[in-house]
């Protein structure tokens, strides 16, 4: 682990210092962004994982160890916004394991090289002794940033924001203490458009066979901005050209996805059994 300043590829003109503050339990009055009142910079330093997610991912070719909850879109969008709530995932010190809510924009490039950016929370086996970190991770870096100014705990929701302004730059933006936290801006050979991933996902370390106990991750007002500038964000819904993994394959392992409204609205973690009460 390094200590780093925020990852920023790109510098336009340049916002405050973010304030330490509290997680905000309201929602965003405005669209992230440089512009809108009160936005501000993450304050650094954060932590920087030498690990690298794109090789575990790529390392992950057994179910049992790996579980990948959520959807795709099937077309080409502007950004992602929504609500990811944190859980305490029971990952093990000293391991790979992690557990993670994000949002994710990418294109591929061919050649089996991909690139994208991705925000959200994590909880790792080998960073913050199984403390629950506000996350990115983008292809210009290839490392995990861990931003420790925000305090997360079990049972609070995070909003986040990704988005471009145009010139490749794709931007990852935090709703805390409410105002809009700029967490890194990455120039990306992605374009104006990009394909857009909400998961929540699971990695047991292979090395150390276990099973993870994962409580439901709620994930809502899951938004999709069109392309084009003005554009109003929009609900992603059934009408949206969504590409949904095998939902059997999805309830393997004792881990289950469960869609409340497709597809803004859904949980994902462990599978909810009904048990029969005792016999008195």
């Amino acid at each position: 682990m390094a200590l780093t300043a925020p990852a920023e590829s790109h510098r336009g003109h340049r916002l405050p210092t973010c304030p330490v503050g509290e997680a905000s339990t309201t929602p965003p009055t405005g669209p992230a962004g440089r512009s809108t009142p009160g936005a501000c910079r993450a304050r650094g330093p954060i932590l920087e994982s030498g690990v690298r997610l794109d090789r575990i991912r790529e390392a992950m070719t057994t179910p049992s160890g790996y579980h990948h909850l959520g959807a795709g879109t099937g077309g080409e969008w502007g950004g992602v916004s929504g609500r990811i709530g944190i859980v305490d995932g029971g990952v093990r010190p000293g391991t790979y394991d992690f557990v993670a809510g994000r949002f994710m924009v990418k294109r591929d490039l061919g050649g089996g090289n991909i690139a994208w950016l991705e925000a959200g929370w994590a909880e790792t086996g080998w960073a913050g002794a199984g403390r629950q970190h506000i996350y990115t991770f983008n292809t210009n870096t290839k490392t995990w940033q861990f931003y420790d100014q925000y305090q997360l705990r079990p049972g609070d929701k995070a909003w986040l924001d990704l988005h471009t302004d145009g010139n490749n730059v794709w931007q990852a933006w935090l709703w805390w203490n409410n105002r809009w936290n700029l967490l890194t801006a990455q120039q990306l050979p992605i374009g104006p458009t990009a394909y857009v991933e909400q998961y929540v996902e699971v990695h047991v370390d292979a090395s150390r066979a276990a099973r993870l106990l994962v409580p439901p991750v709620t994930v809502d007002n899951v938004q999709l901005r069109p392309p084009g500038a003005g554009s109003m964000p929009r609900y992603w819904r059934e009408d949206v050209d969504t590409q949904v993994g095998d939902m059997a394959q999805q309830r393997t392992g004792g881990f289950c996805l469960n869609w409340l409204t497709r597809y803004d609205t859904w949980t994902a973690g462990d599978c909810q059994v009904t048990r029969t009460p005792p016999k008195r």
